[in-house]
Parts: C-alpha cells; sequence; structure tokens
C-alpha cells in the first residue's frame, strides 16, 4: 500500500491541530460557566461574605469562562500567583512577567475554596469585608484597590460582567431561585437596594462625644441604627442572634462575629449589647486622645465603646490579650 509524502504530512497536521479544534469546540460559554459554579459562589458568600456575583465575576474574568490556559492546565480561575507561603502544586505562566509561578488545584470547587480563603486571610483585603455581600459595586473597587489586578480599569470590568448577566441576584437571599427566574424580574439593582435599606449615608463623627458616643441614625427592619465613630450598630433584643440580625441588615453571621471582634463561632450577643454592623476602625476620630478606665473594663469592651477594633486598642496601649485593666488607668485610643 503506497502513502504519499503529501498525505503523511496532511495527517501530521491534522493530528497536530486535533486538540485545539476540539477545545475549540467545547468552549464554555459565561451563562454555562455561571450555572456549573453558581452554587459555590454563593456557599461562599454565605460562609466568608464575599458577594457570590464579585467571586462569578472574577471567575468569568480571570478564566475566561474556563477557558485560559492557565484553568485548563490547573484549575486556577482566580489566576492567584504562588507566593512563598503555597504548599500545593504548582504550573509556570506568562504574566506580567515571563513564566511566573501561579497555583494549581485538583479541581475547579478548591479553586474556588482558595479565592476565599485568599481575601479572609491577607490583610490587605481586610477592608472588603466591611462592606455588605450585596454591595457589588465597593468590592470591585476594593479589589482593585487593594492591588488584586494590574488592570487600570479592573473593578469597571467587574461591575460590566455583573450587571450584564445579572449576577447581583445571587447575592440576594434564595439568589439562586431569583437567577433562575430573572428574566422576569426588574434588572435594576440599585433601585431594589435602595427600596430595602435605610443605611445610605456615613455617620458623621464631628458630633460623637466619646462619653455620649450613641448617635442615631436611623432605623431599619425595627432596629434603631447607631453610629459611633462613624460606624453603625444597633443594640441586641432578647433572643436575638447574630443569625437573624444578619438576616435583617443582609449581612453573615460569621462578618457580625468579625466585626465584633468574637472569635467564637458559637458566640450570640445579649439583649442590649452592641453590635455592630460595619467592620470597627482602628483609632478614634473624634477630639478625645485618652479614655479613662472604669471597674470591669477591658480592651475589647472600651473598643465597642468607640468602634475601634479590640487589637487596635491593645497596639496602642501594649496590652497582652486579655490583660486585665486597673481601674482609673489611661488607655490611648489614638
Amino acid at each position: 500500500m503506497n502513502i504519499s509524502r503529501k498525505a503523511i504530512f496532511l495527517a501530521g497536521i491534522l493530528l497536530f491541530c486535533l486538540p485545539g479544534l476540539l477545545r475549540a469546540q467545547v468552549r464554555q460559554t459565561r451563562e454555562e460557566y455561571i450555572d456549573r459554579y453558581k452554587h459555590i459562589a454563593v456557599e461562599q458568600m454565605e460562609r466568608y461574605g464575599i458577594p457570590a456575583s464579585i467571586t462569578m465575576a472574577q471567575g468569568i474574568l480571570e478564566s475566561d469562562c474556563g477557558n485560559s490556559l492557565l484553568s485548563l492546565r490547573s484549575n486556577n480561575h482566580f489566576g492567584i500567583k504562588c507566593k512563598s507561603n503555597w504548599r500545593g502544586g504548582k504550573v509556570y505562566h506568562d504574566d506580567d512577567a515571563k513564566g511566573e509561578c501561579f497555583r494549581a488545584y485538583p479541581s475547579v470547587e478548591a479553586s474556588y475554596f482558595d479565592h476565599a480563603e485568599f481575601l479572609d486571610s491577607q490583610p490587605r483585603y481586610d477592608s472588603l469585608f466591611a462592606y455588605a455581600s450585596d454591595d457589588y459595586r465597593s468590592w470591585a473597587r476594593g479589589l482593585k484597590a487593594a492591588g488584586y489586578a494590574t488592570a487600570p480599569d479592573y473593578a469597571q470590568r467587574l461591575v460590566r460582567i455583573i450587571e450584564e448577566s445579572q449576577l447581583y441576584l445571587l447575592d440576594r437571599p434564595d439568589g439562586e431561585r431569583l437567577y433562575a427566574q430573572r428574566y422576569g424580574l426588574s434588572r435594576d439593582p440599585e433601585e431594589w437596594f435602595s427600596s430595602q435599606s435605610s443605611l445610605e449615608r456615613p455617620a458623621e463623627t464631628s458630633a460623637v462625644d466619646p462619653d455620649n458616643y450613641r448617635v442615631t441614625i436611623n432605623a431599619h427592619e425595627g432596629y434603631n441604627v447607631y453610629a459611633t465613630n462613624g460606624v453603625h450598630y444597633v443594640l441586641a433584643k432578647a433572643d436575638d442572634t447574630f443569625e437573624n440580625i444578619g438576616r435583617k441588615f443582609r449581612i453573615s453571621p460569621r462578618n457580625l462575629r468579625r466585626f465584633n471582634d468574637l472569635k467564637d463561632k458559637k458566640a450570640q450577643p445579649l439583649p442590649g449589647e452592641t453590635v455592630y454592623i460595619e467592620r470597627k476602625k482602628k483609632r478614634w476620630e473624634g477630639n478625645a486622645q485618652h479614655h479613662i478606665c472604669r471597674d470591669g473594663e477591658t480592651a475589647y469592651s472600651i473598643g465597642q465603646s468607640y468602634g475601634i477594633r479590640t487589637r487596635s486598642v491593645e497596639k496602642l496601649n501594649r496590652l497582652k490579650r486579655g490583660e486585665k485593666l486597673e481601674k482609673n488607668r489611661q488607655i490611648r485610643i489614638k
């Protein structure tokens, strides 16, 4: 049987090109990508407080809907690089420089889980968790400001993807069902949010007196909303839990505990206790420089009074964690 050199050459070209042709035929669409992974994004939102819309938009953008070479080779859907503390799999890929090290995962799901853990564990992203889990625009701007990506229009790209595909629906209670029924719903997320929330403006800190810090801002879902140091909070009612407060203000219980410096995952507020619904600040922004301790006060209780993080009070005063404070001791608050 005679086979010409030309036939062999053509067969070789076909075999070389076939994988690329097959890949082109099975390219995943944006809608297919969303349907496949949206449940993981919602799970991470409920656990970490990261908007599902942001997670999905980043996955779509960074992985080209799962079609990029990096995502196909390594299941890395968020473009996360190795860094010195990474102990998992690695691949090398040209990005800002040639042959950069990127994390490799055993599955796409593992990439999603690591993305949430990455944002949660890196101090430079701490400020993002002060935003509500349905405030996708602030999250997009915050990611860019924190240096997640170098593209100057990174935030605008995320917002455009979210609004084109109505991913903001995933941030709402029962979001997966709402997303599935999206074509019968309003396409304007801002109108919906403004009708649901009364927290439209930050508190004015200039009117806050450190000895009379409770300033009423508004009311929401049966709670008076106060502010101190420019940070919103409510007072817990009888039988309140972080879970039911979180549902009313659309904040995960985990984030409420985080905002209130509570590490115990089972901790619940006592009646009348201050519950911050935003991240507290590192310093007091009023005129006072110090606080004079009363009986039984701790770094935690002082931080709750002034809207300052417990760790910041400890650092400002070189206190050990849990250190007891004597009456009349002068404590720096800025």
